[in-house]
């Protein structure tokens, strides 16, 4: 894995420091006017160290909508506890990615679904389990907004405003998940969700990014693996065909025997 020290982070850094270690904390302490990147209306973006990590080898990137709240604070608990123990920028931005990506439920279900596609056997592992093991190197996440948005201090769904009909948002979309992509190197990539997947399939017919991005790696169709949807059963289903065709071609491209 490799971290890129972002200007952001050199900024925020005396921020996350001066909290005040808690064993949570709240929109008041995290939502505020110090960490606020940028606003359009009540649509704002908050900073959080956690996807300044990333890791650059990995095979397989799964790429989500926004970090949400529950990640965000996570996100701050956790580097807020490792600058304590000193630890190097490094580590710290480390410990918060494990810590604040996909947990709880919604990693439940899609570790769920990417055992019935077989994943994690093409990939030489026991099962998805193992996929999220902190020194893993398959697996990368990031999010088409690498920083948490949240909409009347609400999290940002991709709906309220729509993503693909906003200027404010999709530039920031596509200035994000174009630098993480062209970091790199042709990974399978899981897209959550259909607002996800308008936005790669948009990246993907325009071509700018070359061989970095192809529709034979992506497993279009795969649905986000929030409890909220309830249609989530039904649309890994009617995808699952194509999705594990994809998946085999891809482990015999990575086996070199393509």
């Amino acid at each position: 894995m490799t971290l890129s020290l972002s200007t952001e982070y050199l900024h925020y850094e005396p921020f996350i420091r001066s909290l005040p270690l808690k064993p949570r904390y709240e929109p008041a302490d995290l939502l505020v006017p110090d960490l606020l990147i940028d606003r359009e209306g009540e649509v704002e973006m908050f900073y959080a160290p956690h996807n300044e990590y990333r890791n650059s080898s990995a095979s397989l990137l799964i790429v989500g909508i926004t970090p949400g709240w529950t990640q965000m604070e996570l996100a701050y608990r956790t580097a807020k506890l490792a600058l304590e123990q000193n630890k190097p920028a490094d580590e710290v931005c480390k410990a918060a990615k494990i810590a604040a990506r996909f947990s709880g439920a919604m990693r439940r279900n899609l570790m769920q679904m990417l055992d019935s596609l077989k994943l994690p056997e093409y990939f030489g592992l026991p099962d998805s389990e193992a996929l999220f093991a902190e020194n893993n190197p398959l697996l990368h996440t990031t999010s088409l907004l690498k920083y948490p948005v949240f909409v009347a201090g609400k999290n940002y769904t991709g709906h309220k405003p729509p993503l693909a009909g906003n200027v404010f948002l999709h530039n920031y979309a596509l200035k994000f998940i174009k630098a993480e992509l062209n970091q790199l190197h042709m990974p399978l990539i899981i897209p959550l969700g259909k607002t996800v997947e308008t936005m790669l399939k948009e990246l993907v017919s325009s071509k700018e990014l070359g061989d970095t991005l192809e529709d034979k790696r992506c497993l279009w169709g795969f649905p986000h693996p929030s409890g909220a949807n309830g249609h989530r059963h039904k649309q890994f289903a009617d995808a699952r065909e194509q999705m594990e065709a994809k998946v085999a071609a891809f482990a015999v491209e990575r086996s070199g025997l393509a």
